[in-house]
């Protein structure tokens, strides 16, 4: 009797760690904090900076280019220099928001960088590191990745690679018409 109580009490003690781990690695991969959304269709993402909100539905009636972007990604430096030129000169016409994802260093770094502290500027959440939105729309591990939508905010094309600036103004003449950039 008391071996099948001590069983009862080991496995038991073995569910119960068991069931905290879950618990520590669920919180680790987080949740996303209240009032966001990464669904590709509806974003709502917390502001980089301050308690804002960045909203998909905030930019109806222009195209938006969402940019992703990393500390560490070499790839997103080559991409977000053209990114930041073309983007200036479509101001007004083409919003484009910057997302930081999958971030382990400096969140600011690439925004001083490039110079782009004027696009509306979201973090990601949730997902697997604090890329939620990057993995809803298929980012993998691929960094950058770019979301194309219409000025009605339907997802028209996502890019998982690098775009250097002719490619991106092929994709704007392609997706939105727009030419004579540059």
């Amino acid at each position: 009797m008391a071996m099948a109580r001590r069983r009862t009490i080991v496995l038991a003690a073995g569910v119960a760690a068991v069931a905290a781990a879950f618990g520590v690695f669920a919180v680790d991969r987080g949740g996303a904090p209240s009032g966001t959304s990464t669904a590709p269709t509806a974003w709502v993402l917390p502001a980089l900076h301050g308690d804002g909100r960045v909203r998909l539905a905030d930019f109806r009636g222009r195209p938006t280019v969402l940019s992703f972007f990393a500390s560490w990604c070499t790839a997103c430096d080559f991409e977000l220099a053209g990114f930041a030129d073309v983007s200036a000169e479509l101001k007004g016409r083409v919003d484009f928001v910057g997302v930081n994802a999958l971030e382990t260093g400096d969140r600011d770094y690439m925004v001083r960088r490039h110079n782009i502290a004027w696009w509306p500027l979201a973090g990601d959440v949730g997902g697997a590191n604090g890329s939620g939105l990057h993995d809803a729309l298929g980012g993998g591990s691929s960094m950058p990745i770019t979301a194309f939508y219409d000025a009605d905010g339907r997802l028209l094309r996502v890019d998982r690679t690098a775009l250097p600036e002719g490619a991106l103004e092929q994709e704007l003449a392609q997706l939105y018409g727009i030419t004579g950039i540059g």
